[in-house]
């Protein structure tokens, strides 16, 4: 195979996409580089469909090789792992664009896997992850309705900037991941800093346009190298068979799905009407598909499909949901605060038979979270995880620790809420938010946002804003497309979108989509941000009705923490010859920890506040600068025959000479104290060598004369 390459202009510079040179037995490889940054993707499909199944088996795989930017890995084993969270969000970003653009009944395995080479340290590789797929399926035999592409969007000083590095993401006031082909988006993930919905409109338009050139040169590469598409066999049932099992079920299903609200209550009448199809042998005795039998498994097929009719019908004939809402309905909504007793804050928040149980912990410095990756090591203090057991839904599976759903949906509300979180300066705790999913029937994940926030303020933690979530969705054809604002879990299953949209009052924090269709226009994507809005600002009424602000202090079980500025010529001082001094202050004062930055920013953590108040004191007092002429409350710690040495303040220590001892004639300084001993006394000089002296007398005198 000879090497094939295009390139195009990307951001600020070039974009090159290379095959025909690395991984030639994969079904399809590209080679995509930006900068210093090099990303592998290959996609291969299966021989065989996989039997037994009723899903398409798509496997994405992201991987960050440390050797790419010029590092072993930390630990013991010293090789890569177990995927990161990064590698495990982007591996999701990848393949949800991708995935609805697989010919429909597709069975047979495919997976892509993308491998960074090499990182700058600049670029992300996430977004030429994405355009690395879309381009190894695209010159691959495997059945692929593309391309698409997709771009990365940052807000700097109020201009849009197209794949921005990581220095200019940390100084934007948005980052936006764009996925989409040349008619629409098919992929949204990112968060704002409460960002207008007027601006976020403005950058979803901005993107699709950004986009479309990396799009394009896809084609011309598959023209050079492309392989011949497979005609691969997809899953199609005799259209005899599915109309005998709609005639034989549809009226009893449509009864099923007419107006229940009850999540287990409709779930079992559609149980009961599948189990009289299934018992009556005749509905699939009497077909084949091709040469073989239908199965019970294919009469479950036509039976997801009358379900999916059923769902749209409804929406599009009578502008009601199967269980009787309003198109723009939100399900009832209730909130709680406080519900545990020991905790640091909790926030209850249930949206129909959707609940969330946020719970937060307050931590020090220590309980940051340390992360390795290609760009460096940084700390996180702010952590949100969710967690979504199977009794949420009435169902059993093994618990075998989060999976990538839950790391996705934990990521979209930690991005949402993050916004919001003051600075270190503000409240210098570390923050953990779990969220438990107690109940589940829809958008758990705007579920755990608006509980996570209720939690945030129940615990005393001053949020710049409240933070609410809600999921849109969309019903459509070739003709008609339908909002949904609030859907449940069969408007999710059934319907062709799941649009998150969460924020404050002022703006956007965060979206995700998810598209089962191919794409939706910039124009109805517009429409839909409008229609979350309306609905974000309901939820937060309710919000506000139980609990308005945060509380003023936080709570009695969480630790104490304050912070104070060491001057830098200062911090060696502080922390003393192998951190004698901070251990002494923290056996001295009850403390947890004191830990000094490299800039001499000091954050002193105490198990209550009667020690932290002890240490903040000592500290104020170690760095406070001597004053002449003014009195302080001294120890002895030195005698002497012509004096008393005397630590005056933490650290600081100055002769009482045997003359400054007493008003009256001291011949022996032991006469008049001895070590240990404490009383007033006043820094009458600092000596040209930097010298303490003192004099009890005069503290003494001033004292009478007051």
């Amino acid at each position: 195979m000879s090497i094939a390459r295009v390139e195009v202009p990307y951001g600020a510079g070039q974009l090159t996409i290379e095959t025909g040179k690395l991984a030639k037995q994969a079904g399809g490889a590209a080679l995509v580089s930006y900068g210093g940054t090099v990303v592998l993707v290959t996609a291969c499909m299966a021989k065989t469909q996989r039997l037994g199944i009723d899903f398409f088996p798509l496997s994405v795989e992201y991987q960050e090789k440390t050797y790419s930017a010029g590092k072993i890995p930390g630990g013991f084993f010293k090789r890569e792992g177990r995927p990161t969270e990064k590698e495990i969000l982007t591996s999701r970003l990848i393949d949800r664009p991708i995935r609805p653009l697989f010919p429909e009944g597709l069975l047979n395995e495919v997976q892509v896997v993308a491998t960074v080479l090499s990182s700058d340290q600049e670029n992300d590789a996430d977004v030429m992850a994405i355009i690395g797929a879309s381009s190894a399926l695209m010159l691959s035999d495997i059945p692929f309705d593309g391309p698409i592409s997709a771009v990365r969007v940052g807000l700097v000083e109020g201009q849009f900037v197209i794949n921005p590095t990581f220095a200019q993401r940390a100084l934007s006031e948005m980052d936006y991941i764009i996925a989409g082909d040349g008619e629409g988006i098919v992929m949204i993930e990112g968060d704002g800093k409460e960002v207008p919905e007027a601006k976020v409109k403005e950058m979803l338009a901005v993107a699709h346009k950004a986009l479309q050139p990396t799009r394009e040169v896809q084609k011309d590469l598959q023209k050079k190298a492309g392989k011949a598409k497979q005609v691969v066999a997809t899953k199609v049932l005799p259209p005899a068979f599915v109309e005998k099992v709609k005639s034989l079920g549809m009226a009893q299903l449509t009864q099923a799905y007419n107006g229940i609200a009850d999540k287990k209550e409709r779930e079992n009448k559609i149980n009961d009407v599948f189990a009289l199809l299934v018992k009556d042998m005749t509905v699939y005795a009497e077909f084949k598909k091709g040469e073989e039998a239908v199965t019970v498994n294919d009469v479950k097929s036509v039976f997801e499909i009358m379900q999916y009719e059923i769902v749209r019908k409804s929406v599009f004939e009578k502008g009601l949901r199967a269980d009787g809402r309003g198109l723009l309905e939100i399900r009832q909504l209730s909130g709680e605060v406080g519900v545990l007793p020991r905790t640091h804050g909790t926030g209850l928040f249930t949206r129909g038979q959707t609940q969330g149980l946020a719970i937060v912990t307050l931590g020090t410095k220590i309980d940051e979270q340390l992360i390795e990756s290609l760009e460096g090591v940084t700390y996180r203090k702010f952590m949100l995880h969710y967690n979504f057991p199977s009794f949420s839904v009435g169902e059993t599976k093994p618990m075998r620790g989060p999976g990538r759903r839950e790391i996705g949906h934990g990521a979209l509300a930690s991005r949402a809420i993050e916004a919001v979180i003051p600075d270190v300066d503000a409240f210098p705790y570390t923050i953990r938010v779990v969220s438990e999913i107690l109940e589940s029937n829809g958008s758990s994940s705007m579920a755990t946002v608006c509980a996570s926030t209720l939690a945030l303020m129940d615990a005393g933690v001053p949020i710049k804003a409240p933070v609410a979530g809600i999921s849109i969705g969309l019903i459509s054809d070739e003709k008609r497309s339908v909002l949904i604002t609030d859907i449940q879990g069969m408007e999710d299953h059934f319907g062709d979108m799941d649009f998150k949209v969460a924020g404050t009052r002022t703006g956007i924090t965060a979206i995700q989509l998810d598209l089962k269709i191919r794409h939706i226009t910039v124009d109805l994507l517009g429409k839909a941000i409008d229609q979350a809005t309306d609905a974000r600002y309901k939820i937060l009424d309710c919000m506000n009705g139980v609990i308005a602000a945060p509380r003023p202090g936080i709570s009695e079980f969480a630790p104490r923490i304050a912070s104070i500025q060491v001057p830098k010529d200062r911090i060696g001082e502080v922390i003393g010859p192998g951190g004698k001094t901070i251990r002494m202050i923290i056996e001295m004062t009850g403390a947890t920890s004191i830990d000094i930055d490299d800039d001499g920013k000091a954050f002193i953590s105490a198990p209550n506040q009667d020690s932290l108040d002890k240490v903040m004191n000592y500290l104020s007092s170690m760095l406070e600068e001597p004053e002449v002429g003014k009195i302080y409350q001294a120890k002895v710690v030195k005698m002497m025959n012509f004096g008393a040495f005397c630590e005056f303040l933490p650290g600081q220590e100055g002769l009482c000479h045997v003359s400054e001892l007493s008003d009256k004639y001291v011949k022996d300084p032991h006469e008049v104290c001895k070590e240990g001993d404490t009383f007033p006394v006043m820094l009458v000089e600092i000596d040209d060598k930097g010298r303490n002296n003192l004099s009890r007398k005069r503290a003494m005198a001033k004292k009478s004369e007051s």
